[in-house]
């Protein structure tokens, strides 16, 4: 009777044991699964308000360098107004599947002009530090509403709003505001004031 009461005994403790195991492996996918889940609503939520995006070429040396990759924040421009001298990434108009990125000269209703390797903007001349050359062309341009001027910092070699016009508005992805690969040279895109202080 014994031996009876103590098969017993093994066989409800294995069935316990059995029983114990699947709740863990249980316990083990439900884990995974709600990892999974988590880890995809971040990356939907990083996505929504960033971008990264890859810098090819070089028309905004020395500024920013060819693969160089920067951290855009798409919802600068939800909250807040563009200013000169922001850089920024936009889909080119001519062709959409492209990004690039470049700096904002004019703001819509400003006249833009580029005369003896100088910009000027309602007729007050850029400060423009971070240029790699002075521009050796010459033009002028009003900025229709809705509509932003948008010039690369490597004046001379850049494909921008000098050559293909004015970039709309709704174009834009949104600002560059840092570098972060490659590591060494990470930093913080830093604004600059077109105007001089008066």
């Amino acid at each position: 009777m014994e031996t009876i009461e103590h098969d017993a005994n093994v066989e409800n403790g294995e069935v316990t044991q059995e029983v114990q195991e699947k709740v863990n492996w249980g316990r083990f996918f439900f884990d995974i699964i709600e990892t999974l889940f988590l880890a995809v609503v971040l990356f939907v939520g990083i996505n929504a308000v960033s971008a990264r995006v890859r810098v090819d070429g070089f028309s905004m040396r020395p500024t920013l360098e060819d693969g160089e990759f920067v951290l855009v924040n798409k919802m600068s421009y939800h909250f807040g107004e563009f200013s000169r001298g922001d850089i920024i990434v936009f889909h080119f108009p001519v062709d959409p599947s492209e990004d690039l990125v470049k700096r904002v000269i004019g703001l819509p209703g400003d006249h833009v002009l580029v005369q003896n390797n100088t910009v000027y903007v309602n007729g007050q001349m850029l400060n423009e530090p971070y240029i790699a050359q002075a521009p050796l062309y010459a033009g002028e341009w009003t900025v229709a509403d809705g509509n932003l001027f948008v010039l690369g910092d490597n004046r001379n070699n850049s494909n921008d709003s000098k050559d293909w016009g004015l970039l709309p508005k709704d174009k834009v992805v949104g600002k560059a505001v840092l570098i972060y690969w490659p590591p060494p040279l990470w930093k913080v895109i830093e604004h600059t004031e077109v105007f001089a202080a008066q």
